[in-house]
């Protein structure tokens, strides 16, 4: 791998050979630990069901903002996505699309940062891809996570089952996120915005708990 100033993603990492687990090494097992056996696809054993499953596609810019990263946002709308039908997020896969000459160590961050929020939410990161296009053919990094989650409540939360009179609940400010990243990426000079994102499970748990 390359050193110093010239430490930058090459082509050849997303061919699957040496530069490819190079990479998977010093990077990714790195923050998200080594699995057991490197194969095709991850090894879950016997799953608690029911289960729910979804996946997200992650391509903000600027990639790092006012409160978080397309790392850490990343672990946050796939476990949200998870929570908002009632699942506690268990595993999660992580492909990543790198730009040729893309800064290994923004790489570096965004992955640790995905390892922490992964971490503080007990989900195992157990799968992943990597592959990477020329200079010029994309944006510097784009993330897909999907995740697996287990069903605490049934029947699932469910939009039909609202009803005039039910009281909403909102976690945060309605479009802070959005506007500290506009913010952010056309340089407004706005001061005090900070993204809210932030993972909702513990809460939608505590009100699973009560039901």
């Amino acid at each position: 791998m390359a050193s110093g100033a010239k430490e930058i993603v090459l082509l050849d990492h997303g061919s699957g050979g040496r530069a490819t687990h190079q990479l998977l090494r010093e990077v990714f097992f790195k923050a998200f630990g080594r699995p057991p056996e490197l194969l095709d696809a991850a090894l879950l054993g016997e799953l608690p069901g029911p289960l729910a499953f979804t996946t997200d596609s992650f391509v903000v810019s600027p990639l790092f903002f006012p409160g978080g990263d397309i790392g850490s946002l990343a672990v946050h709308g796939t476990a949200n996505d998870l929570a908002m039908v009632g699942a506690e997020p268990l595993f999660f896969s992580c492909g990543v699309i790198l730009e040729e000459g893309f800064p290994l160590a923004d790489l570096r961050r965004v992955v640790h940062s995905m390892a922490e929020a992964a971490q503080a939410l007990g989900i195992q990161i157990v799968c992943g891809d990597t592959k990477v296009v020329p200079r010029g053919k994309g944006d510097g990094l784009y993330l897909n996570t999907a995740g697996v989650g287990r069903l605490l409540h049934t029947p699932a939360p469910h939009p039909s089952r609202i009803r005039p009179g039910d009281r909403v609940l909102v976690s945060g400010p309605v479009g802070e996120h959005g506007l500290a990243v506009l913010a952010a990426r056309e340089g407004l000079p706005l001061k005090g915005l900070s993204s809210d994102s932030a993972p909702v499970w513990p809460l939608v748990k505590s009100l699973l708990e009560v039901l």
